[in-house]
């Protein structure tokens, strides 16, 4: 996916394996294998161009994220305690961009409300200009 998201356009098989094969050997077969896996599993969609598929992510790479720790989280037998354990490994800044999330979540109405003095700041701008 990292190889498909990094071009952000429909990408060929042969692209992907030339790009791979920069950095280490690897078979025609283990990339076209790969990209059709992520298709059946609705990660690519797939578009005939004459004897070849090209490839393009159906989502970003954040939606990815996101899917991959609602599934981990929606797993957990106690999902409050998973979440404290998962919230206690991150770093100071980490749980700060949490905090900004939510309150972009959130909205302005119910941040505000939720900030001593009402008077809070606009999430998406502490965060855009890398102010903390």
């Amino acid at each position: 996916m990292t190889r498909v998201w990094k071009w952000n356009r429909p990408v060929t098989v042969r692209e992907v394996l030339e790009d791979l094969q920069r950095e280490r050997s690897i078979a025609y077969t283990t990339v076209m294998t790969v990209l059709d896996n992520l298709h059946q599993k609705g990660w690519v969609r797939r578009e005939a161009e004459g004897r070849a598929y090209r490839y393009e992510a159906v989502s970003t790479r954040a939606a990815y994220a996101a899917a991959l720790m609602n599934d981990a989280w929606s797993q957990s037998d106690n999902p409050a305690a998973a979440l404290v354990a998962f919230f206690g490994m991150m770093s100071d800044e980490q749980r700060q961009d949490l905090r900004d999330a939510v309150r972009i979540v959130q909205g302005p109405e119910t941040s505000e409300a939720a900030t001593p003095g009402g008077g809070g700041e606009n999430p998406a701008s502490a965060t855009e200009g890398g102010g903390r």
